[in-house]
């Protein structure tokens, strides 16, 4: 009987914290390895670039970034067809004339 109550025990441990550990639509690679963000997240656009809702050039826009905006990488996500992107969040200015649009999107590098 206590050998029951105890896998019991395990089996409930299990199911409540290893989802928490799992990255969400694949593996997530540690940004940290990556040599171009000299160990930050944070990257400033060179160039104009669109947001989108997801990692395909077909999918929704979901704003337009001008060059020097400062974006913060959350995730990158190489497609099937080696095209490289990352998931991205705007920065939180109260004064910007795009406030009311979503901070967070992908971009294609």
């Amino acid at each position: 009987m206590i050998n029951n109550y105890i896998k019991n025990i395990c089996l409930i441990s299990f199911a409540l914290f290893a989802p928490i550990y799992l990255p969400a639509g694949g593996i997530q690679k540690n940004l940290n390895n990556l040599s171009c963000f000299n160990k930050s997240k944070e990257i400033i656009l060179e160039s104009n670039c669109s947001v989108y809702i997801m990692p395909d050039t077909y999918s929704k826009k979901l704003r337009n970034l001008k060059t020097g905006s400062t974006l913060l990488v959350l995730r990158d996500w190489t497609t099937s067809n080696n095209d490289r992107w990352f998931r991205v969040q705007t920065s939180k200015n109260i004064f910007a004339d795009n406030s009311n649009k979503p901070m967070r999107g992908w971009i294609k590098v």
